[in-house]
């Protein structure tokens, strides 16, 4: 797509077609948002799997239960169909279908396969379906690809030592699954099959969808809540609605599990199948890891260099779970938001391929905080549950499953759809140190600090003013620990048009974030080569003092915008769109 200079979509036709909606009576829920033409041209909506950019009263509609959402029509299919499948009975075999919780510890959904298994004597075989049509709607990065086939290899091999089969499989098209997935059971004799949820909204109708056919075909499927510490739909407000801001609900989340504390019990890891298993489904054994898809794939380097960042699988989650509480877990209060060391814990690629689960995370840090409510232990653990806040979220306002924001009205705001202002912040050239640090880590090495991933994002929405899904969308498919809902939530946080937006004094200021966050300047140097010369605090802003000249001779970009005019603009545009 050649370049296209400050190209902008109007806010008023937007503004317009919402304000007179309660004067035409029942609105048109079918109905297209205005600004469609652009979430299509410039990649946001992947017409290959999705409608055009819903409306905002379709959002509404949501919010207010006109629509139902895709975690009732789950409960709902479960209530439809609780007479047949309480009539099954057991077969030949039992399935667990692993989709992203790939590991043997604590895995709700495996543990209550295998004691279903074990209760009938018969063996536990385990299903693996890559869906390339899944990966590419989903926005997978090759990255996060790559890191799940390789978790496969050793979730197969520690399977195989319990005498397990891992069947894996490539699926083309994706509304073949749950067919498939019968077909299989049917074929192996299983009449039990069971999986983790997963909360997105293709996710959730899917499973809706498997549990009514397998009923009909005479199996029983059961889906556990295993990817959240609290299940989402137990915390509620006094109004007895969805918490849309994070301390309310954290401190609502913490007093949840000290009264319910079975919420914090780890599942066991299964035990071995029957000594007969390999002799019954022999073929299932020697099933090969499937490739990444083609559009998916990376580089012999790249895979190199990755895999020796983050090895893969669980004993290597759990090894660097233990490594950080130990070493490092005191003084994350303290420590966290510093840049140039890796004071983090770094296991968000274990989380997002279901190596880890928040659970056992939780349970390791209290166990290691003794009792004492020390900060740096309180603090990691708060961190941890930000992904079982954004979730609930999810959960409950499905629509920014469908490149809508929680605030639907900001998708109005007069957003800039300008392709080398995208290209420079993409690729870190902004002349912003801190911006271009950030980004060129995330090119590099697949993941980017938590502090970096604020100022970035705000950097686009509001210095840029592009369009804060295009961000979201290309961390997805860069990141490897890209998880939908974190992801998603972080973008909200950090374009002003998620829970808690904030929109009027939340603008980072990249220089000052890097003056405070990055001091010395190690972070910015590590990643942008053109500055390795620089001296003190000239770092964070060259080309106010004399290191304009060394950054100049190296071909460091000046900046492409000035953020205190930039702030004005952001400022008046969110003001604009709300109605202020």
């Amino acid at each position: 797509m050649p370049p296209q200079k400050r190209k902008s979509s109007s806010s008023s036709a937007a503004n317009g077609a919402s304000s007179h909606a309660s004067k035409r009576g029942k609105p048109d829920l079918s109905r297209p948002h205005p600004n469609s033409k652009e979430t299509e041209e410039f990649g946001i909506v992947l017409r290959d799997f999705y409608p055009p950019e819903m409306s905002n009263e379709r959002c509404e509609a949501y919010k207010n239960g006109t629509l139902e959402r895709p975690i009732e029509t789950l409960e709902k299919a479960y209530e439809d169909t609780v007479e047949e499948r309480q009539a099954i009975g057991p077969n030949a075999a039992v399935v667990h279908w692993f989709k992203s919780d790939l590991r043997l510890h604590d895995n709700r959904g495996l543990q209550m396969a295998y004691q279903a298994a074990h209760d009938h004597n018969v063996p536990l075989i385990c299903l693996y379906i890559q869906s390339p049509e899944d990966i590419t709607a989903h926005l997978c990065s090759p990255a996060r690809v790559d890191m799940t086939l390789r978790t496969l290899g050793q979730l197969q091999r520690d399977l195989s030592e319990l005498d397990i089969p891992l069947y894996m499989e490539t699926q083309e098209k994706r509304k073949a699954i749950p067919q498939r997935i019968v077909d299989l059971c049917q074929e192996w004799g299983a009449n039990n099959l069971f999986a983790n949820i997963e909360y997105e909204v293709d996710e959730l109708r899917r499973e809706a969808a498997l549990v009514r056919l397998c009923a009909q075909n005479g199996i029983k499927f059961e889906a556990a809540h295993d990817t959240c510490v609290v299940t989402p739909g137990k915390l509620s407000t006094q109004q007895g609605k969805q918490y849309a801001v994070y301390s309310p609900w954290y401190r609502s989340w913490r007093a949840f599990l000290k009264e319910n504390p079975e919420y914090l019990e780890m599942a066991d890891e299964p035990g071995s199948n029957p000594s007969d298993a390999r002799k019954h489904f022999k073929e299932l054994f020697d099933c090969e890891v499937p490739a990444a898809p083609e559009n998916k794939q990376l580089s012999e380097a790249e895979k190199k260099r990755l895999r020796k960042m983050y090895p893969e699988g669980e004993h290597e989650a759990l090894r660097r779970l233990d490594v950080f509480l130990e070493e490092k877990a005191k003084q994350y209060d303290d420590m966290r938001n510093i840049m140039a060391k890796e004071n983090t814990s770094v296991l968000s690629p274990y989380f997002a391929s279901g190596a880890l689960s928040a659970r056992t995370a939780v349970v390791h840090a209290l166990a290691a905080d003794k009792g004492k409510n020390q900060a740096g232990h309180q603090s990691w653990i708060s961190e941890v549950a930000w992904r079982d806040f954004y979730k609930h979220v999810l959960v409950n306002w499905p629509f920014i499953c469908m490149n809508k924001c929680f605030k639907p009205e900001f998708t109005n705001l007069e957003w800039e759809y300008d392709e080398e202002l995208f290209d420079a912040w993409s690729q870190g050239k902004t002349g912003y140190p801190i911006v271009d640090a950030a980004m060129r880590q995330l090119n590099e090495a697949a993941w980017m600090h938590n502090r970096t991933r604020m100022v970035v994002s705000s950097f686009l929405a509001k210095d840029l003013l592009i369009d804060w899904r295009r961000g979201e969308r290309y961390f997805m498919e860069h990141l490897i620990d890209g998880d939908f809902a974190s992801n998603h939530g972080g973008w909200g946080f950090g374009s002003s048009t998620g829970v808690d937006p904030q929109p009027y004094f939340r603008i980072f200021n990249p220089q000052r974030q890097s003056e405070r966050f990055d001091p010395d300047g190690e972070y910015i140097r590590r990643w942008v080569p053109e500055l390795r010369d620089v001296q003190g605090a000239a770092i964070h802003d060259p080309y106010s003092h004399e290191a304009g000249k060394i950054a100049e001779k190296n071909g460091y970009p000046r900046p492409i915008v000035v953020h205190a005019e930039s702030r004005d603009r952001a400022l008046e545009r969110y003001k604009k769109a709300s109605g202020h």
